[in-house]
C-alpha cells in the first residue's frame, strides 16, 4: 500500500546506495512520554519497511515511563494487543555517528492497518494541529532549546548525582560556570562529536553554552519553517547527545531537576506563524506596538496554561523545577525580553518576532508541547483573547489573579483530565492515553516509601 506518512522506497534505496557500510538500523517510535521505542533491523530489511511499513503492537503507545503496560489506556488487552503498522517519517533516515558496526536510524509513526492515523501517536497529534492551521492559511515555524546535565556515572559519598569531570583532562568543577567559555573547553571532545553526529543527521545544532548550574549545558537549534521537523530535530538531538555522552564515559541527564540545590533544565519552544506569502503574522507593522495575532496567541496560551501543565511538566520530578528565581516560570505571565515570565517575546528585528514558551521541562515530549502550544494559539486567535498587561521587572513577584496554576503533579493530572481544551488539543484518544499513563505513574510514586520518609519519620513519630 502507499505509505500514509509520505515515505518512499526511493528514499531507502538512495540511502542504502550512499551508505554501503551501514549494517543495521534503529527504527524508533516516540511514545507519550517521549521515549523512543522500537527495534534494530538488519540492512536488508530497510527497503521492505519503506515499501510496506512494519507491524508493531498497539500497546507500545500505552506504556508508562518504565515500559510497563497501563491497561487504563485502552491500548492493551481491550484491543487484544493487536499489531498496527508503523511507517517511516520522511527525512529522518540518517546515519548514526560513531557506531561500530555502523548503524542508521529512522523515526516512525503509527497508523492503523488501513492507513488511517493512529490517534494515540504523539507526532500525529502535532500533525493534526498543523493541518488545522493550514486550513486557516497559517503555517507554524519554530525551534526548541535543549538544556541538560552531564553527570558522572558514579554517585558521590552521599549517594547523590554529581557533575561529570571534564572529558578532556578529568578536571572537576563544583561551581556555577554560567556562560564560561573556558569551562566548555573541558568538554570539547564530547561536543565535537555531538556536532559531528548532528551534521551527519542534518540536525541544525548551533550554539552551546555552560548553563546556570555545575554540569549543566544548553544546545540551541536553528529555526525551522516546518514545526514538525523542529520537533523531530529535538527528538533526534536528545538521542544523539545521550549516545555520544555514553561513549565519552559520562551520563547525559534529561531530568527536569536532577540536583536539588541548582536550577533545573527546560525545553523552551520558540514559535511563530507564517501566512501563505511567507510573512510572519506575529510581526508588528504600520506603527502598532504589537501585532494582533501575537497578542491573541499570547491570550490563548495564558488562558489554557493551567490545564495544560501536565504536558509541560509530566513527571513527579518535573514539579521540583518550579521554584522562585530558578529561571523556571511559575505563573501564566508574558513579557518582552524578560526571562522571569512564562511567555517571553524576545527583543530584536520584528521580522523574527516569535513567542518563547518557557514552562516545559526537558523531560517533556516535544510533539505534545508543540501540539498543545499551537492549539492554545489557535484558540486565542479564534476567540480574540486578550493576554492582559505585560509583566515588567521581576515576574516571580507578579500577582496573578486571572488563572490559578496547579500546585503540584496531582493537581496537574486532575486539571488535564477535566480539560476539554486539552482533549481537543491532543485528540480524545491520546488525551485518554496520556492522562491514564500519568495517573498510573502518580500512584507508583505516591505509594513508594523513600529514604526521605525514613529520615523524617522513622524515629520521630
Amino acid at each position: 500500500m502507499t505509505s500514509p506518512s509520505g515515505s518512499s522506497p526511493t528514499e531507502a534505496q538512495a540511502f542504502l546506495d550512499a551508505h554501503p557500510e551501514i549494517e543495521a538500523f534503529d527504527i524508533v517510535l516516540t511514545d507519550a512520554n517521549g521515549v523512543g521505542r522500537g527495534k534494530i533491523v538488519r540492512r536488508h530489511e530497510l527497503k521492505s519497511i519503506f515499501e510496506g511499513g512494519r507491524h508493531m503492537p498497539i500497546s507500545i503507545l500505552g506504556l508508562d515511563i518504565t515500559g510497563e503496560d497501563v491497561h487504563e489506556t485502552g491500548l492493551i488487552w481491550t484491543t487484544g494487543d493487536g499489531d498496527l503498522r508503523a511507517w517511516p517519517i520522511p527525512g529522518t533516515l540518517v546515519p548514526l555517528y560513531g557506531t561500530s558496526p555502523p548503524r542508521g536510524q529512522v523515526l516512525m509513526a503509527m497508523y492503523h492497518l488501513d492507513g488511517q492515523p493512529m490517534s494515540s501517536d504523539p507526532r500525529l497529534a502535532l500533525a493534526r494541529q498543523v493541518d488545522i492551521l493550514a486550513a486557516k492559511g497559517l503555517y507554524p515555524a519554530g525551534a526548541f532549546e535543549l538544556e541538560f546535565f552531564l553527570l558522572a556515572n558514579e554517585r558521590d559519598a552521599d549517594g547523590k548525582v554529581q557533575p561529570a569531570r571534564a572529558v578532556l583532562d578529568g578536571r572537576v568543577s563544583g561551581k556555577t560556570e554560567v556562560y564560561s567559555v573556558d569551562h566548555l573547553h573541558g568538554m570539547e571532545p564530547l561536543f565535537s562529536d555531538i556536532y559531528a553526529a548532528a551534521k551527519a543527521q542534518g540536525i541544525p545544532a548551533e550554539t552551546v553554552i555552560s548553563e546556570y548550574a555545575p554540569g549543566q549545558y544548553e544546545l540551541t537549534l536553528n529555526y525551522r519553517k516546518d514545526v514538525m521537523r523542529a520537533a523531530d530535530d529535538l527528538v533526534m538531538l536528545k538521542r544523539l547527545v545521550r549516545a555520544q555522552a555514553r561513549r565519552h564515559g559520562v551520563t547525559a541527564c534529561f531530568m527536569a531537576k536532577p540536583i536539588e540545590k541548582y536550577a533545573g533544565s527546560g525545553m523552551h519552544f520558540h514559535v511563530s506563524l507564517q501566512d501563505k506569502a511567507g510573512r510572519n503574522v506575529f510581526a508588528e507593522a504600520g506603527g502598532e506596538s504589537w501585532s494582533l495575532p501575537l497578542l491573541q496567541g499570547l491570550g490563548g496560551l495564558i488562558q489554557t496554561m493551567a490545564e495544560s501543565m501536565l504536558v509541560f511538566a509530566p513527571h513527579a520530578n518535573s514539579w521540583r523545577r518550579f521554584v522562585s528565581q530558578s529561571y523556571a516560570p511559575v505563573a501564566p505571565t508574558w513579557g518582552v525580553n524578560n526571562r522571569s515570565v512564562a511567555l517571553r517575546v524576545p527583543a530584536g528585528d520584528a521580522r523574527n518576532r516569535r513567542i518563547e514558551h518557557r514552562p516545559s521541562g526537558v523531560d517533556a515530549n516535544p510533539y505534545l508541547i508543540a501540539a498543545t502550544v499551537l492549539a492554545g494559539i489557535i484558540k486565542g486567535i479564534d476567540e480574540g483573547l486578550d493576554p492582559g498587561p505585560e509583566t515588567t521587572g521581576n515576574g516571580y513577584e507578579a500577582a496573578v489573579t486571572r488563572t490559578t496554576m496547579p500546585a503540584d503533579w496531582r493537581a496537574a493530572i486532575e486539571a488535564a483530565k477535566a480539560s476539554s481544551f486539552l482533549k481537543g488539543a491532543l485528540g480524545e484518544d491520546l488525551h485518554r492515553t496520556f492522562v491514564a499513563i500519568k495517573q498510573s505513574e502518580y500512584l507508583r510514586v505516591a505509594r513508594t516509601v523513600s529514604e526521605l520518609d525514613y529520615h523524617l519519620y522513622l524515629h520521630e513519630v
